[in-house]
């Protein structure tokens, strides 16, 4: 049965940055207490820096965006992010950082954030691919200026074209007249948003090569500009002015006189207010458009988090095809964290459990909801407290990058505990020796042959209950579980051969040390499975290492997985 109460009180928190998308009532799309957004900038450092400073940073940054992110700042969202955004975008430290922010991004444009669906996402990259394939010109269309207002504010209402130049008849605002003209398009929006109203765009190809620039200048596209006696306008063809006077006007275009206009030009007065009032819209349209959904920035940039229901979260891969990774997710949580109610003679706790996992676009590949009880007799409640409930679910996730949200809330007492973290599930690559995570355990044994491969902590044939801080006592045994993937077999024997060293340090200072080979193995093959339980009541508290040397003497390659663990009285 599903914790159907924790989905409805915590749906009104999907919107908060928790959580990309989901269905949410409408009463639950706005937060109980409503709060100003945050400015981006807020928390940047207000110290100055040195120029050293800056320069090492610098470097740092063009690293770290040697990645998807590097992409996706200066291709995908290059024409709609604005420039607090990417400044804010710039001074961010971590990946986990900069997948929240691309969260954030397309969620303050979602239109409608209760969906999983983000259709201003989806149209956004609808014109990308509608540019490469409609504007490319020896680059790709996005990256063309026809492309780029495409791209940020859409197709225009009309477009008139010409598409290979030819006889032009000047409109009158122009000088009117005729004459021969490169190819050119001219864009017509009625409004956009922060640019105005009757918004003309012209774009001129005057190398002929299909590439259209965007101008502000009508007569760029007259090819017999710099033809005497050519293309003359009205005024030329009476001979009331001159041609050359097209090339000393003072509003930055080529355009010959207008009549009526004649005195103006001689002031230079028309002439630069409509130079100016070009120039601001030009300025304009090469901004990135206003954000529509403002209303929304307060539910996206204020990101609410939990602590009242601490708990801790581990997650382990191992393979099971190429393309197919098993993901563990195991939450453990103190069980003197939550409240007991005595109920039928018995100490009991309830915790919902909810989780999903999204992609870094946004996309959700899996959801998960599950209850966690716990009924501990009145006798053992007190020295129970310290210990700790355990929980996992196993998904099977494709190797790529994930982001993982858990929400844990205790129904005795009403506290709820978030975790948002990065989810890395590696690829396994063929012909090269690999291992899945090496789990140390609290428990590890022999499932029923009913239960192979289903239930809690389930791996394959074995229950193994990973020790989630890996911390043990003297008189514990401590499992040991590792995958090793891709050993060599010799051609002869048809076996690996492989050693397998476990070394136990403390700081640089080797406490245990054995070792066996694949020859002694059952059913060794080119994947193997490591299961050990070692007592530890030989070690004296403190901090150890676990080293697994792995050693494939076939193809003369090996893997040094470790973990930390700690031994406490």
């Amino acid at each position: 049965m599903k914790p159907a109460s924790l989905r409805v009180k915590l749906l009104p928190f999907l919107l908060s940055g928790l959580f990309l998308a989901g269905a949410a009532p409408a009463a639950a799309q706005q937060p109980e207490e409503k709060k100003e957004p945050k400015p981006l900038t807020e928390g940047l450092p207000q110290r100055e820096l040195s120029e050293k400073e800056r320069e090492r940073r610098s470097k740092k940054l063009e690293q770290e965006l040697q990645t998807a992110y590097k992409k996706w700042l200066q291709e995908d969202v290059a024409y709609i992010l604005t420039g607090e955004e990417k400044e804010a975008f710039l001074h961010l430290n971590s990946d986990e950082e900069r997948e929240q922010f691309i969260e954030q991004f397309w969620l303050r444009r979602d239109p409608t954030p209760d969906t999983v669906e983000n259709e201003f996402r989806e149209e956004h990259y609808r014109r990308i691919a509608y540019a490469n394939e409609r504007f490319s010109s020896g680059k790709p269309g996005w990256r063309t200026d026809r492309g780029r207002i495409y791209i940020a504010w859409g197709p225009p209402d009309e477009i008139e074209s010409h598409p290979s130049g030819g006889a032009y008849y000047r409109p009158i605002e122009e000088g009117g007249g005729s004459t021969s003209t490169y190819a050119f398009e001219i864009w017509r929006y009625r409004y956009l948003e922060g640019v105005g109203q009757e918004v003309i765009l012209e774009f001129v190809d005057p190398s002929m090569s299909g590439e259209y620039r965007l101008t502000m200048d009508p007569s760029e596209k007259d090819a017999l500009l710099n033809v005497p006696g050519a293309g003359l306008s009205f005024l030329e063809e009476m001979g009331l002015a001159d041609k050359s006077s097209r090339f000393d006007r003072t509003d930055g275009t080529r355009l010959p006189l207008r009549p009526g206009e004649l005195g103006n030009q001689l002031r230079g007065t028309r002439g630069a207010w409509e130079a100016f009032d070009r120039m601001q819209q030009y300025a304009a349209i090469l901004k990135a458009p206003p954000v529509k959904f403002a209303d929304l920035e307060a539910l996206v940039t204020t990101r609410i988090s939990f602590n009242l229901l601490p708990f801790d979260v581990r997650l382990d891969f191992l393979r099971v095809t190429d393309q197919s990774i098993l993901v563990p997710v195991t939450v453990a949580i103190k069980k003197k964290d939550v409240t007991f109610q005595l109920k039928d003679g018995l100490h009991q706790s309830t915790i919902n459990v909810f989780g999903r996992v999204t992609t870094m676009t946004g996309r959700i590949v899996d959801t998960f909801e599950d209850v966690l009880r716990l009924d501990v007799p009145p006798s053992l409640l007190e020295r129970t407290l310290e210990e700790r409930a355990v929980y996992q679910k196993a998904l099977a996730l494709r190797p790529g990058l994930y982001k993982l949200n858990l929400v844990l809330k205790d129904l005795n007492s009403g506290n709820i505990g978030t975790v948002e973290q990065r989810l890395v599930v590696p690829r396994f690559e063929e012909n090269q020796l690999a291992h899945s995570s090496l789990i140390l355990a609290d428990l590890i044994e022999r499932v029923p042959s009913r239960n192979v491969g289903s239930g809690q902590f389930v791996i394959g044939n074995s229950k193994v209950r990973p020790a989630v801080g890996e911390t043990f006592g003297p008189n514990d045994r401590m499992g040991i579980y590792l995958q090793v993937y891709n050993l060599g077999v010799n051609d002869q024997t048809h076996k690996p051969d492989a050693t397998i060293e476990y070394l136990i340090r403390q700081g640089e200072k080797t406490v245990a040390h054995f070792a066996e080979n694949t020859t002694e193995m059952e059913r060794a093959g080119e994947q193997i499975t490591l299961e050990k339980v070692l007592a530890l009541k030989d070690l004296a508290p403190g901090e150890y290492t676990l080293d697994i040397k792995v050693t494939d003497r076939v193809r003369q390659q090996s893997v040094t997985p470790s973990a930390p663990f700690r031994i406490v009285r």
